[in-house]
Formats: structure tokens, C-alpha cells, sequence
């Protein structure tokens, strides 16, 4: 992809892809917690035993690793059109970029979010996940775009 066709994504449509993220993580794990805990996990507050903290924390961390490393985006993104890549080349961005951009998630919401909504006003369209991982998130261009794509090593 050249830097020419594409425009950075931003808030409004990423929380799309992460509300459909979050509904398909929860289609996968909530029966599967149901099943290894009854209906009354539901009703529990705290972790639960070691299949809660294998399913909740574990599964979706690995997931979206692995869904950004082989596609360049969860299925939210997917659905949405849109990749990660890494936010000087275009290229990819590495495993230890999606290791450390999913890690930074923590980061960007300890201030009530900030860093998430940073999105909204950041010229690049970029988190604070984003700013500590080198990462933006792209699309093809639309018919009006807004600001242009740039990739400073391409």
C-alpha cells in the first residue's frame, strides 16, 4: 500500500471494531466460562480460578497478538478495513510491536481513558498505544479523505 492511498482511522470508526471485538471475544469466552463455572460466575465479583484468568486475560491477549501479527488487524479492524502498521515504514508492524502496543493499552487507559481518546485530536489519528508501539492505523482512502498518510522512512 502507498502512503498516497490511504487515511489514517479515526475515533469513531475504531470503536466500532472494538465493540465488535469485544462482542466476539465474549460469544467465545462467556460460554466457555458458563460451562467451567455455572451460571453464578456471573454473579461472582474477582477471579474465579485459573480458567477465568486463562480465558479473560490469557486467550484475548494471545488473540489479538496473533490476529495483528498474521492479518495487520483483529476482525473489528477487518471489518472495518482497516491494518496496523508500523508508523514510519507502512510495513507490518513486528511481534514485539503488537506485544508492546497491546500492553500499552494499559498505559493509554489508567488516566480515565486519555490515551484512548487521544485518537479523537491526535493529527495521525493515533492512541497512545499507538505513539509507544510506532504504530498508526490506516485504510484505503475514502472519496474525502482527511488528513494524508505519511510514512517517514518509505
Amino acid at each position: 500500500m502507498q502512503a498516497e492511498e490511504l487515511e489514517y482511522v479515526g475515533f469513531w470508526p475504531r470503536v466500532g471494531a472494538a465493540i465488535i471485538d469485544t462482542i466476539l471475544i465474549l460469544m467465545i469466552i462467556g460460554p466457555l466460562l458458563t460451562a467451567f463455572y455455572g451460571e453464578e460466575y456471573w454473579s461472582n465479583e474477582g477471579l474465579t480460578g485459573p480458567m477465568d484468568v486463562l480465558l479473560s486475560y490469557l486467550f484475548p491477549a494471545v488473540a489479538t497478538i496473533v490476529f495483528w501479527v498474521t492479518r495487520q488487524a483483529t476482525p473489528g479492524k477487518m471489518a472495518i478495513s482497516a491494518k496496523v502498521v508500523d508508523a514510519s515504514t507502512g510495513h507490518p508492524m513486528t511481534t514485539s510491536q503488537s506485544i508492546g502496543r497491546y500492553f500499552a493499552y494499559f498505559v493509554a487507559m489508567l488516566p480515565l481513558m486519555l490515551g484512548i481518546f487521544w485518537v479523537a485530536f491526535d493529527r495521525r489519528k493515533q492512541g497512545w498505544h499507538d505513539k509507544l508501539a510506532g504504530t498508526v492505523v490506516v485504510r484505503n482512502k475514502k472519496k474525502h479523505s482527511g488528513t494524508p498518510v505519511v510514512f517517514e522512512n518509505q
